[in-house]
């Protein structure tokens, strides 16, 4: 594992932060749809560009850890997700 670092964030900052993550989260997911369906279930969704669903899934799933490890210090110090 890198370096730790401790990053301040007011909490509504820190709310936009995790939007923001989880809506780059969304997109590689789609894209592992796409690969693995052809399609995608929203219109207009833009395919994230890699060589196939195993890299999207591996950078969803990065996405998903920094997601779940930021929401967990949140809850740990009481801010609500």
């Amino acid at each position: 594992m890198g370096k730790t670092y401790k990053i301040r964030f007011e909490s509504n900052d820190l709310g936009q932060l995790v939007d923001g993550l989880r809506s780059r989260s969304e997109a590689w997911h789609g894209t592992v749809e796409f690969f693995e369906t052809g399609t995608t279930s929203s219109d207009g969704f833009v395919i994230e560009e890699c060589r196939d669903a195993e890299e999207a899934r591996a950078i969803a799933s990065h996405y998903d850890r920094i997601i779940a490890s930021i929401v967990k210090q949140m809850n740990e110090q009481g801010v609500v997700s």
